[in-house]
């Protein structure tokens, strides 16, 4: 018999990285020379997209003339600053895209990848931690860097602002990240909740109960909760054997049947008028009085602004409102129920296979979601101190669905990372004044904030196709908890 060949097998000739000696050494398959002729090519195009659709919009501008009569000014400096960000954008999109192919080929499968897993685990357990110590400081170091009159600003038009669509950002992904429901008129509950508060404080409250008017934001947010809830359940019954883009229409159709009833019924709502809704306390003691009340500021005898006081307490009450959505959230995920939202989103089909009740789990997506968006908009009508059907217009409801599927849908933290992005970036081009050195005096920032506003949202997406947080915990693990790809489970959502 001749010599045995068995310990000369392909399969023990493996090193340690699980390559094969005998295996041609790993070599950049990107083509350099093309990726940079497709780059200059995209520039090209890109460029010349934007000088077409800038005439005559924006390359013209209509201003009165010295005689009264419009003039036409032109303004191709600001055309081409534009035509060259679009130029500049493709390029690089083009190189990275090189980049990474080149990366992928080069990067061999090692276990420093597990070291990075565990790195990513550690990060996600103490960021949280963080961020909510840097919440809760947030007002006291903006009065330290700005003064008191800066509180108004930055704590109540920026910070406030953002914890009000994070909080109706996360209301939302109950209903599209968790059970894969898309909701075009979610805004409609935060209506619902707004309307709830402001009518049962000022019309049934004082008949019922006149000591209690002080307390009416404390009393009336749990109808304002119950009272969505319930409308998001009407909502839902229609709709329990509709998908994708039928369910779109009619959520969206159910919003502007809430917004018209809004409208039309001056008896109850004082229509476009609006209603003037109470402003909240501190427990009973208000932050102004015009008829003689112990005020907040007299009782802990602070010589501050009630406008000032009055903010740095929406921020807070804000704050618990919005981590009490996410608790709620988190709780409900790893509860059967909140798998049975998951399973619905991965295969409705499979799940109604393995027995579980389609209706209970989109009426259950439904309702809490509601809910948590009337709580958020009861708390918007007494910030504001007034509501009309304006503020719940389908806008609001596009950008809430923005903010969710920006940041990942079925991610917390994405969502607060993306309402951050879309509705403080917003905010802060009110201060791009520095734009006018660039593009001249004559340049008002806030005239292409939605534009710009835009523009970074593509960006975003083409970067973060699948929303800028990525990876999911599973609901449930054995022992220890793994972070989930998004590749791994539909559309990015888990």
């Amino acid at each position: 018999m001749g010599p045995s060949t068995g310990g000369d097998t392909a399969a023990s000739r493996v090193n340690g990285d699980g390559t094969s000696p005998d295996d041609p050494a790993p070599v950049d398959a990107t083509n350099w020379p093309h990726v940079i002729r497709r780059a200059l090519i995209a520039a090209a195009l890109s460029a010349s997209v934007v000088v077409v659709l800038a005439f005559p919009i924006v390359s013209h501008l209509a201003k009165p003339g010295q005689s009264g009569a419009l003039a036409l000014e032109t303004r191709w400096g600001l055309v081409a600053g534009l035509a060259a960000a679009a130029a500049v954008f493709s390029a690089l999109s083009q190189l990275l895209s090189g980049h990474r192919r080149a990366v992928a080929v080069r990067t061999p499968t090692t276990a420093a990848s597990s070291d990075v897993s565990t790195f990513r685990e550690t990060i996600g357990k103490v960021a949280p931690w963080i961020g909510l110590v840097a919440l809760l400081l947030y007002p006291p170091f903006v009065v330290a860097t700005t003064g008191w009159a800066g509180a108004i600003k930055w704590v109540d038009n920026f910070g406030v602002q953002i914890l009000i669509y994070v909080m109706l950002a996360w209301g939302l992904n109950i209903v599209v990240g968790l059970a894969g429901l898309l909701d075009l008129g979610f805004i409609a509950f935060a209506a619902v909740g707004a309307y709830s508060y402001t009518l049962i404080s000022i019309h049934v409250l004082p008949s019922v109960a006149p000591g209690l008017v002080p307390f009416a934001f404390w009393i009336c947010l749990p109808f304002a909760a119950v009272l969505a809830s319930f409308a998001g359940i009407l909502l839902a019954f229609p709709v329990l054997r509709l998908r994708g883009d039928y369910l779109a229409i009619v959520t969206l159709a159910f919003g502007e049947m809430i917004r018209l009833v809004l409208v039309n019924w001056n008896s109850l709502t004082n229509g476009y008028a609006g209603l003037n809704a109470p402003r909240i306390t501190f427990f009973g003691l208000p932050f102004a009085s015009r008829t003689g009340e112990t005020t907040f500021a007299e009782v802990f005898g602070l010589d501050l602004s009630p406008t000032v006081l009055r903010a740095i307490f929406l921020y807070y009450v804000i704050l618990a409102l919005a981590l009490f959505t996410a608790w709620v959230t988190i709780r409900l995920r790893r509860m059967p129920i909140g798998r049975a939202w998951e399973a619905l989103r991965e295969d409705e089909i499979a799940c109604r296979a393995l027995g579980l009740n389609t209706v209970t789990i989109k009426l259950s997506a439904f309702a809490i979601g509601a809910a948590f968006a009337g709580m958020a908009g009861a708390f918007f009508a007494t910030r504001q101190g007034f509501i009309n059907p304006k503020s719940f217009e389908f806008m609001e409801s596009a950008t809430v669905l923005a903010i969710v599927v920006l940041g990942g849908m079925g991610s917390l933290t994405g969502c607060a990372i993306a309402a951050m992005v879309m509705i403080g970036g917003t905010e802060l081009l009110r201060e791009l004044d520095w734009l006018k050195l660039i593009f001249g005096r004559d340049f008002d920032p806030t005239q292409y904030r939605m534009l710009l506003l835009g523009l970074a949202l593509v960006v975003l997406m083409i970067w973060r196709p699948r929303g800028l947080v990525t990876s999911r915990d599973p609901s449930i693990a054995l022992k220890r908890r793994k972070a989930v790809s998004a590749t791994l489970v539909k559309e990015g959502a888990g």
